[in-house]
Protein backbone atom coordinates (compact mmCIF):
# COMPACT_ATOMS: atom_id res chain seq x y z
CA UNK A 1 0.00 0.00 0.00
CA UNK A 2 2.80 2.45 0.85
CA UNK A 3 4.49 1.90 -2.51
CA UNK A 4 1.26 2.93 -4.26
CA UNK A 5 1.36 6.24 -2.37
CA UNK A 6 4.95 7.12 -3.31
CA UNK A 7 3.95 9.08 -6.43
CA UNK A 8 1.53 11.20 -4.41
CA UNK A 9 4.13 11.80 -1.69
CA UNK A 10 6.69 12.85 -4.28
CA UNK A 11 4.18 15.32 -5.74
CA UNK A 12 3.69 16.75 -2.26
CA UNK A 13 7.45 17.07 -1.85
CA UNK A 14 7.73 18.86 -5.18
CA UNK A 15 4.86 21.13 -4.22
CA UNK A 16 5.97 22.12 -0.72
CA UNK A 17 9.71 21.48 -0.38
CA UNK A 18 12.58 23.60 -1.57
CA UNK A 19 13.50 23.37 -5.22
CA UNK A 20 15.98 20.57 -5.93
CA UNK A 21 15.44 18.94 -2.53
CA UNK A 22 17.16 15.57 -2.27
CA UNK A 23 15.01 12.45 -2.32
CA UNK A 24 15.74 8.84 -1.46
CA UNK A 25 13.37 5.90 -1.93
CA UNK A 26 13.73 3.42 0.92
CA UNK A 27 12.08 0.03 1.00
CA UNK A 28 11.80 -1.27 4.54
CA UNK A 29 11.53 -4.70 6.17
CA UNK A 30 13.77 -6.34 3.57
CA UNK A 31 14.36 -9.12 6.11
CA UNK A 32 10.80 -10.38 5.50
CA UNK A 33 11.60 -11.91 2.11
CA UNK A 34 8.64 -14.29 2.11
CA UNK A 35 6.19 -11.46 2.78
CA UNK A 36 7.68 -9.06 0.23
CA UNK A 37 4.98 -7.14 -1.66
CA UNK A 38 7.19 -5.02 -3.95
CA UNK A 39 10.18 -6.75 -5.48
CA UNK A 40 13.57 -5.05 -5.64
CA UNK A 41 13.58 -4.70 -9.44
CA UNK A 42 10.22 -2.91 -9.53
CA UNK A 43 11.22 -0.43 -6.83
CA UNK A 44 14.70 0.11 -8.30
CA UNK A 45 13.31 0.77 -11.80
CA UNK A 46 10.79 3.21 -10.33
CA UNK A 47 13.51 5.08 -8.43
CA UNK A 48 15.75 5.10 -11.51
CA UNK A 49 12.92 6.55 -13.62
CA UNK A 50 12.73 9.43 -11.13
CA UNK A 51 16.50 9.81 -10.89
CA UNK A 52 16.62 9.09 -7.16
CA UNK A 53 18.64 6.51 -5.23
CA UNK A 54 16.96 3.38 -3.85
CA UNK A 55 17.88 1.20 -0.89
CA UNK A 56 16.18 -1.68 0.87
CA UNK A 57 16.52 -1.60 4.65
CA UNK A 58 15.73 -3.63 7.72
CA UNK A 59 15.67 -2.05 11.15
CA UNK A 60 15.38 -5.53 12.64
CA UNK A 61 18.80 -6.67 11.43
CA UNK A 62 20.27 -3.21 10.69
CA UNK A 63 20.58 -3.79 6.94
CA UNK A 64 21.36 -0.52 5.12
CA UNK A 65 19.98 1.66 7.93
CA UNK A 66 23.19 3.63 8.33
CA UNK A 67 23.80 3.41 4.58
CA UNK A 68 20.50 5.19 3.88
CA UNK A 69 21.63 8.16 5.99
CA UNK A 70 25.08 8.11 4.41
CA UNK A 71 23.55 8.00 0.92
CA UNK A 72 21.33 10.98 1.66
CA UNK A 73 24.24 12.92 3.17
CA UNK A 74 26.39 12.18 0.12
CA UNK A 75 23.60 13.28 -2.23
CA UNK A 76 23.15 16.55 -0.32
CA UNK A 77 26.89 17.16 -0.30
CA UNK A 78 27.04 16.51 -4.05
CA UNK A 79 24.15 18.93 -4.67
CA UNK A 80 25.60 21.64 -2.46
CA UNK A 81 29.02 21.43 -4.09
CA UNK A 82 32.42 21.89 -2.50
CA UNK A 83 32.63 24.56 0.17
CA UNK A 84 28.89 25.30 0.12
CA UNK A 85 27.07 26.15 3.32
CA UNK A 86 23.41 26.40 4.22
CA UNK A 87 21.79 29.47 2.73
CA UNK A 88 24.96 30.36 0.86
CA UNK A 89 26.29 32.17 3.91
CA UNK A 90 29.96 32.41 4.71
CA UNK A 91 31.46 29.62 6.74
CA UNK A 92 30.51 29.96 10.38
CA UNK A 93 32.32 28.54 13.35
CA UNK A 94 30.75 27.53 16.62
CA UNK A 95 32.93 27.60 19.70
CA UNK A 96 31.89 25.57 22.69
CA UNK A 97 33.58 26.40 25.96
CA UNK A 98 33.00 25.12 29.42
CA UNK A 99 32.64 27.70 32.13
CA UNK A 100 33.33 26.63 35.70
CA UNK A 101 30.36 26.90 38.01
CA UNK A 102 31.00 28.99 41.11
CA UNK A 103 30.40 27.06 44.26
CA UNK A 104 28.13 28.82 46.72
CA UNK A 105 29.37 29.27 50.26
CA UNK A 106 26.29 27.63 51.67
CA UNK A 107 23.00 28.94 52.88
CA UNK A 108 20.12 30.00 50.75
CA UNK A 109 20.73 33.76 50.69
Amino acid sequence: ESFNNVKQWLQEIDRYASENVNKLLVGNKCDLTTKKVVDYTTAKEFADSLGIPFLETSAKNATNVEQSFMTMAAEIKKRMGPGATAGGAEKSNVKIQSTPVKQSSGGCC
